[in-house]
């Protein structure tokens, strides 16, 4: 049968009004919709990626909307690229008070004596150490106005459970887990939340990529009890959640937005 596929949700709430939030990977997909959701709960969003073409597309329209926004040159892996962002959010707004790291890549599929390791450390250098380097410079920053703060990670439902030929990526996404587990617990003392979505499948360029048929967006739904492929918007607002004042006594969890893939 057909899969569930109903419209993004139109609803906000405005449960970022006044916070400074920035997100990597905000080029497209997960990224894009939560800049764009963000700032329409009320928060001063720094948009952060590669492609800044984009991302500047994506300001000057917010902009004209009435909402606030900034764009800025990120490559997650490089320490002094993710310094000089959180630096620039600073600079620009005054302070950070959320952070939504999305920044991924999703790598070469395959049994693992088949695989290399440079395609190992490209994924690794993204999901994993780009996570620990932006964590790094997010609490640093958070810390220096007082403490206090909230920041979400995006894992995976490959992060959660295993699959036939996705051990590069799922190992960088356990590792996630493990590192978004124990930077909750350095800085709880403090005030900073730290908390991590793991999204099933969901609409995005690199999703497409990997299912380019209806046929096979069908059959890879048809693996959710829901039968549905999410929206980014859908990761968004789970991201929302744990970045708003709503989940101010979560941290340290890893939120399953997957449609019950991983219940089972």
């Amino acid at each position: 049968m057909p899969y569930n596929n109903p419209p993004p949700l139109e609803t906000t709430l405005r449960r970022l009004d006044g916070k400074v939030v920035l997100v990597t990977g905000a080029s497209s997909g997960i990224g894009a919709a939560a800049v764009e959701l963000f700032a329409k709960e009320g928060a001063k969003v720094v948009a952060a990626s590669r492609r800044t073409d984009r991302l500047e597309a994506l300001v000057e329209r917010l902009s004209g909307e009435g909402l606030t926004a900034a764009a800025v040159a990120c490559d997650v892996s490089d320490e002094a690229s993710v310094a000089a962002a959180v630096a620039f959010t600073v600079s620009t707004f005054g302070r950070l008070d959320g952070a939504f790291n999305n920044a991924g890549a999703g790598g070469v599929r395959g049994p693992v004596h088949t695989l290399n390791v440079e395609a190992f450390d490209q994924v690794m250098g993204v999901n994993l150490r780009g996570v620990f380097l932006c964590l790094k410079h997010e609490t640093a920053a958070m810390l220096a106005q007082g403490g206090g703060g909230s920041i979400v990670n995006t894992s995976s439902i490959g992060g959660l459970k295993g699959a036939a030929g996705n051990s590069i990526y799922a190992s960088s996404k356990w590792g996630l887990a493990g590192l978004t587990k124990c930077v909750a617990l350095d800085y709880a003392c403090v005030g900073i939340r730290v908390n991590a979505i793991a999204p099933g499948p969901t609409r995005s360029e690199m999703f497409d990529r990997w299912m380019s048929t209806e046929e096979a967006r069908e059959g890879m739904a048809a693996r959710a009890p829901m039968n549905y492929i999410a929206h980014p918007d859908d990761m968004a607002r789970v991201a929302l959640l744990l970045l708003s004042d709503d989940a101010r006594w979560t941290t340290g969890a890893i939120l399953p937005c997957d449609g019950g893939m991983s219940a089972g």
